[in-house]
């Protein structure tokens, strides 16, 4: 097939493109690097198959495609509010210029949604039924509310236009490609020890996250996208839950060297306290569960970064 991923230079996206061409299928990489880096996509460059287009998906765009993965947005806090008016923009005009171009074509997309529309949980672990406890006008909503309306979106086009869409909620996850200043919490562990400098926890280390290898993922994804009678939206993550002071420790006990030390800093506004996936909706209509422990996809993780790291 030929697929479309907008956002297919970012860190989710560049594996995405690796995978999808590792099936033998081709596949056009749409991205505006905002966030997203040529870095990532470089090992890609001499497939025959790969094609990049570069281009804001806040502009509408036209390319004759089998499937579509809708991912193009800033994802982590520092990025997301660094210009949130873009932030919703990319989340709004991006999913419909991607459900215009699903309409068009008669083809299939997939919307990258977020946990992050559950908000500061009062469900614990989140299921794809519960609503969410989400500030509309906080620092982070550009990103919450953006994919929340996103969503409803995607929806809205699959009951009045009969679009085929799904719709899949990313729970936390790492790997490599990870940009370096994206001050996402494993990155930013692995990156502070292995140059010596204190661990930086937010908040007592109390609160929780629950952390998914990408590699993962990715099979999620590519399983939602080929599953039949099944829109979503459906959580995608490891189950598997850490605090905040557990995740420093293990990256340290995998970083012996680095000698350092962690410290605790002001929790930022509505950060949530826990985030756990309830996956049983994965299991059954995709049958999907995560395989790589934390243990071992951290050892993948500073691995890649002692390779950026200098």
């Amino acid at each position: 097939m030929k697929i479309l991923v907008t956002g297919g230079a970012g860190f989710i996206g560049s594996h995405l493109c690796e995978k999808l061409l590792e099936k033998g299928n081709e596949v056009i990489c749409l991205d505006n690097f905002f966030t997203g880096s040529q870095k990532n996509i470089e090992n890609l460059m001499g497939n025959k198959n790969f094609k990049l287009a570069e281009h804001d998906v806040e502009k509408p765009y036209d390319f004759a495609v089998d499937e579509i993965y809708n991912l193009a947005c800033p994802a982590a806090p520092i990025w997301y509010q660094k210009d949130p008016v873009k932030t919703v923009r990319t989340s709004i005009l991006g999913a419909i210029n991607a459900l215009d171009l699903t309409k068009k074509l008669g083809c299939r997309v997939l919307q990258a949604s977020t946990s992050e529309v559950y908000g500061d949980p009062r469900v614990h672990p989140q299921k794809e039924s519960y609503w969410g406890n989400v500030n509309p006008i906080g620092i982070r909503s550009c990103y919450d509310e953006g994919k929340r309306c996103a969503e409803t979106l995607f929806f809205d086009y699959w009951r009045e236009y009969g679009v085929d869409i799904k719709v899949v909620r990313i729970f936390n996850t790492y790997g490599p490609n990870m940009a370096v200043e994206d001050g996402r919490v494993v990155s930013n562990f692995i990156i502070q020890a292995l140059r010596g400098e204190d661990l930086t926890i937010y908040g007592d280390g109390s609160q929780t996250r629950s952390f998914c290898y990408v590699d993962d993922l990715v099979e999620g994804l590519i399983a939602l996208m080929g599953g039949k009678d099944f829109t979503g939206p459906v959580n995608l993550g490891n189950p598997a839950e850490f605090s905040m002071k557990e995740l420093a420790e293990k990256v340290l006990a995998l970083i012996p060297e680095s000698g350092s030390k962690i410290v605790f800093k002001d929790l930022p506004a509505d950060d949530p306290k826990q985030r756990k996936p309830d996956i049983s909706l994965a299991e059954e209509k995709l049958n999907w569960q995560p395989a790589i422990t934390l243990e071992e996809g951290l050892k993948k993780t500073i691995g890649y970064f002692k390779t950026v790291i200098k």
